[in-house]
């Protein structure tokens, strides 16, 4: 019964405990400051009390006051802490003021500037007073004029221009000269005249140019030796020249990178003898950029002519056909030009050299430029008139092929200056040289001649200096040293040195000075018993001025021939001397 009474008493005690530490871990729940650490160590001690209580219950039996010990409450240990979750500072970025850092790389740029000097082979023509010519680089006025003189060798001299078009879309100038003069020999005298139209059009995209002319030159083959009388009509020479030429021609590349030139010429020239000449020439240019630094060039051209005369042969053909091709590099330091020239002369097939190179030196403004380049001399009876006015109908037209192979430089020093020189070797097929007739009553007409072989080492050169718009002078110098003839043995006619000089000074306002200086050394003639002998050196001195006496009224003089050196160009014929010349431009605008 006693035994029962314990067990009762021990079960009761141990339900006692179990409750009162549930009761303990309910309140540490409950309270808010206490960590994960305090449940784990209450939970442990609990269940450490429980496993004791089967070692106690023998106890009980033995010793009860070891049992009265056991009801305190079981020992606990507590950990609380003060910590308080917060969310940490954030890092903040800061933003300083500062000037950026300098960029020290340069970003190379090529310019690519075209030259600023042009450079034109220089021809000596005859000096005729002319009116200052229109200033294009100002706004576009029409202008129009008219000039009149008079001098001793019974010379008038008349000149009108005319001016349409607001200078954008359209110019078209109008222009008429006429003189003449008699001089002291028999029937040295001479009368020419010209007229010219000249149009051009501007479109959004192309440009379009024309040109209509006539040409009159009246003189008379005084260089007679012959003591017989001679007429008018059988000393006489009337050229007449009608032509017309238009072009056109695109401002930009096409969107294919191409520009084209395509050119029509026609020219109708007589004589007072019967002879008529018909020529026509038609180019095909085009040119089309492959990339930034290659191009492609292209030119077709046919060249007719048609002569027909009294005398035989009645009709002469004269006809060049040619393809131009090469390909072009540019740069702004080399320049290339590499190709051929197909030609055909009356059926003779010539394949001539188009190759010429430009270098410029270092970064200076000097350029070193070579070349082996051909080309024909178209010879018409229109053309030979223009170079010696004495020539007899051509019995025959032949065509001069040109090849030349140069080196030479060409560049400007400062902002004035400007020079190049060429030194080239050149062979020359079909040269026309100019010889008097052997007959005794015609030694004052001139025959050709055709020499199939001539070489010959030419030196060109130029220089001109310029001040703006007051002062500019050129100078030219041509030499050509004859090494080999096959048929004749000199070049007849053609002059081997020249020197030439133009000046042009601004003074004022109001007052404008000129002169020319031409000098050469005489060519070759052939006497009536066929012996060659050399015309003596000629020089030329010229000078002029215009000056304002009236808002529109301006005086002018010019003086010919200062040195009165009564020279002869072509063997028998003798220049006029010393000639003055005065009078009036009055300008409507």
């Amino acid at each position: 019964m006693a035994k029962h009474i314990f067990i009762i008493a021990g079960f009761f005690l141990s339900f006692f405990l179990l409750v009162n530490c549930v009761q303990a871990q309910s309140s540490k729940k409950k309270k808010k400051k206490s960590t994960i650490v305090n449940k784990h160590v209450s939970r442990k001690k609990t269940i450490s009390q429980k496993k004791k209580l089967p070692v106690l219950v023998p106890l009980v039996k033995a010793e009860p006051v070891v049992i009265a010990a056991d009801t305190a409450l079981p020992k606990m240990v507590t950990i609380t802490s003060a910590f308080k979750p917060s969310l940490g500072n954030a890092a903040k970025i800061y933003f300083s003021a500062a000037t950026p850092v300098i960029d020290t790389y340069k970003i190379p740029l090529t310019y690519n500037i075209p030259s600023q000097n042009l450079f034109f082979s220089y021809q000596p023509v005859a000096i005729n007073p002319i009116a200052m010519a229109i200033d294009t680089s100002v706004h576009w006025e029409n202008n129009q004029y008219i000039k009149l003189g008079w001098g001793n060798y019974s010379t008038p001299y008349a000149e009108a221009g005319l001016t349409f078009g607001n200078g954008k879309k359209s110019i078209i100038n109008l222009t008429g000269q006429i003189t003449s003069s008699k001089g002291q020999l028999p029937f040295q005298q001479f009368t020419k005249a010209n007229m010219q139209a000249l149009g051009i059009f501007n479109s959004s995209m192309n440009e379009y140019t024309s040109k209509l002319y006539y040409n009159n030159n009246n003189l008379f083959k005084y260089g007679y030796t012959s003591n017989i009388g001679f007429s008018k009509n059988q000393l006489q020479q009337n050229f007449n020249a009608l032509g017309f030429e238009f072009g056109v021609q695109n401002k930009q590349r096409t969107d294919f990178g191409i520009i084209y030139h395509p050119q029509l010429k026609m020219d109708y020239f007589f004589d007072n003898n019967g002879a008529a000449e018909y020529n026509f020439t038609g180019i095909g240019a085009l040119n089309k950029a492959v990339g930034r630094v290659f191009a492609l060039d292209l030119a077709l051209t046919a060249d007719v002519t048609s002569l027909s005369k009294l005398t035989a042969p009645s009709n002469i053909q004269n006809n060049i056909y040619s393809v131009k091709t090469s390909i072009q590099f540019n740069t702004p330091n080399f320049k290339l030009n590499a190709g051929v020239l197909p030609t055909w002369d009356n059926n003779n097939f010539s394949l001539l050299p188009n190759v010429t190179a430009e270098v410029k030196l270092d970064k200076k403004k000097l350029i070193l430029m070579a070349g082996w380049v051909g080309s024909f001399t178209k010879n018409t009876y229109h053309s030979l008139s223009l170079i010696n006015p004495y020539i007899e109908q051509p019995p025959s037209l032949l065509n001069t092929k040109v090849t030349e192979q140069y080196i030479g430089i060409k560049g400007s020093k400062g902002e004035h200056i400007t020079y190049n020189a060429k030194l080239s070797f050149v062979r020359w097929n079909n040269q026309v040289l100019f010889v008097n007739d052997t007959a005794k009553n015609n030694t004052q007409t001139f025959n050709l001649l055709y020499e199939p072989s001539l070489t010959g080492i030419k030196f060109h050169s130029e220089v001109g200096y310029t001040v703006q718009e007051r002062l500019s002078f050129i100078g030219a110098f041509d030499y050509t040293l004859f090494t080999s003839e096959q048929l004749y043995n000199k070049p007849f006619g053609i002059l081997p040195l020249e020197l030439t000089g133009t000046l042009r000074y601004k003074v004022t306002k109001d007052l404008i000075l000129k002169s020319d200086l031409f000098f050469w050394d005489g060519a070759h003639y052939r006497t009536a018993n066929l012996q060659t002998q050399k015309l003596s050196p000629a020089i030329d001195f010229n000078a002029g001025a215009e000056f304002s006496i009236l808002p529109k009224l301006n005086l002018w003089v010019q003086l010919n021939n200062m040195l009165n050196n009564k020279y002869e160009r072509w063997n028998q014929y003798q220049v006029l001397g010393f000639n003055v010349l005065g009078g009036v431009v009055y300008s409507f605008q």
